[in-house]
């Protein structure tokens, strides 16, 4: 009886280590979903290079406004590129706003390889450009994982406002939600606790959230607003990556609500 249960035993083990192993090193490849070179800058905006304290260079679109009632950071979230998020900028800049749309090293064609470290060097980058090229005010916006790169930066660096678009409270709490069959917490190597930033920063914070989010449960854009000590806007209905919490009313007046 025990010859048999002790291969079946070390099999199972096997699978196991074996399993989260792979997690562990391909973790990153989970996280970060880059999609490749973003093409020609639209209409109203312009290439502009980020140089990083690491020293990698980094391209971003600049959208400019002259006499700006503020600039816009706007740090997206962890797939695609900044392609997408052009309708936003166009969307903030024809309300006068400057806008840059910040590209992560490793998105877009951007040199590098993604990480928590690196994108708090990313988000750096795109700040001190905003602070050498205009006067104006500047508001952070930091879509789903990019609500954690600017409410890190906004602990450092304070801002007019930081409006967080469907944030999650940290990185292993969403892991959980779509793992739920691995030790999320004791693999990750990136912690993104935007529910600690938030608490710890000056700067007013408005989160925007969908209450059909599917990706980041609602409850957990709640808690970050609730740790700021900031505004909650719900958007009835609205899933992830639905257009509305793109460039919808609720997300642009998030923004606007700190440049009056």
């Amino acid at each position: 009886m025990h010859g048999r249960v002790l291969p079946w035993s070390v099999a199972v083990v096997t699978i196991v280590a074996v399993v989260l192993g792979g997690a562990f090193a391909f973790q990153r490849k989970l996280v970060f979903l880059p999609s490749g070179a973003a093409g020609g800058p639209p209409a109203g905006a312009h290439e502009v290079v980020l140089t990083t304290g690491d020293g990698l260079r980094l391209t971003a679109w600049h959208f400019p406004v002259a006499d700006a009632r503020a600039a816009v950071l706007v740090a997206p979230g962890n797939a695609g590129n900044r392609s997408l998020r052009a309708p936003l900028a166009r969307a903030l800049s024809a309300r006068g706003l400057s806008v840059l749309l910040l590209e992560y090293r490793g998105f877009g064609g951007n040199p590098g390889s993604p990480s928590e470290e690196g994108l708090a060097l990313d988000v750096r980058a795109a700040r001190d450009f905003l602070v050498r090229s205009t006067d104006a005010p500047l508001v952070y916006f930091g879509e789903s994982l990019g609500s954690a790169v600017v409410a890190e930066l906004a602990v450092e660096h304070p801002p007019a406002g930081v409006v967080l678009r469907s944030p999650f409270t940290d990185l292993a709490a969403v892991g959980r939600r779509h793992y739920p069959f691995l030790p999320v917490r004791w693999l990750l190597l990136d912690e993104f606790r935007t529910v600690d930033h938030v608490a710890r920063t000056a700067a007013p914070v408005t989160v925007v959230l969908g209450d059909a989010d599917s990706v980041v449960p609602p409850e957990q854009s709640r808690a970050v607003a609730d740790a700021a000590g900031g505004r909650a806007v719900v958007v009835p209905g609205a899933d992830h990556n639905d257009r509305v919490l793109l460039d919808g009313p609720e997300v642009v007046g998030a923004v606007l609500r700190f440049t009056s």
